[in-house]
């Protein structure tokens, strides 16, 4: 009989699965790898997750997890629509540096093609798709502010919430990346010099960004 895990030695075998699915995708990440790493069996592996998607969707869902609570924090300190989208900027900043490994993550999904977008959920909730629970979150949430912003005639009235939740959280999604993927970290240094993702220069990039959405929810140069 396989003796429980304690809760930390199931905290180390996802964030090890985390990096590995991170850095290797779906198809290169190795299961034996990640359990030698973790420190436990290949036995207990299959055990306590069935199978690699088992796995792969708990590392999901703790990365859903996380961006969860940045939202829930963002809407519990209210303010302006502006307001929430500015603190939602600062706190992706901040999370991207803490966990770079949960947006690589991400970053695998969106470019690993059809087998991984297919795949069921079941482990995690019982149906849908990955990237339908991945995106079903944010594209809710979004659309719920837009709408209330439009209502209350904070943003443009010819504003569609669906089309600029879509493109805001397109800007969010690059955002993220920049911070997290080498490819795009590059890239933000190529656009906006050598030290574009220095902490220090955090509070510059926001305002620029704030300044772009703003004229687009707006409608107006601020």
């Amino acid at each position: 009989m396989l003796k429980p895990l304690t809760q930390e030695q199931i905290e180390r075998i996802i964030e090890t699965a985390i990096r590995h699915f991170a850095d290797r995708g779906f198809a290169g990440a190795n299961i034996n790898k990640i359990a030698t790493e973790s420190g436990v069996s290949v036995g207990v592996l299959y055990k306590y997750y069935q199978d690699k998607t088992g796995l792969f969707t708990v590392c999901v869902q703790q990365s859903l997890d996380y961006l969860d609570a940045v939202f829930r924090e963002t809407q519990a300190a209210g303010g302006t629509l502006m307001e929430m989208i500015e603190n939602l900027i600062r706190r992706s900043q901040q999370a991207a540096r803490e966990h770079p490994e949960y947006f690589r993550l991400y970053h695998q999904i969106t470019v690993s093609g059809a087998p991984v977008l297919r795949m069921e959920a079941e482990h995690v909730d019982g149906s849908g798709s990955v990237a339908e629970l991945i995106e079903g979150r944010s594209a809710g949430l979004y659309r719920q502010l837009l709408q209330e912003a439009k209502d209350s005639g904070e943003v443009r009235g010819d504003l569609d919430p669906a089309a600029f939740a879509f493109f805001f959280d397109n800007l969010m999604m690059m955002l993220h990346f920049a911070y997290a993927c080498d490819y795009y970290q590059e890239r933000f240094r190529l656009y906006c010099g050598e030290d574009a993702a220095d902490e220090k220069k955090d509070e510059e990039v926001r305002g620029q960004l704030m300044r772009f959405i703003e004229g687009a929810f707006r409608g107006e140069n601020r």
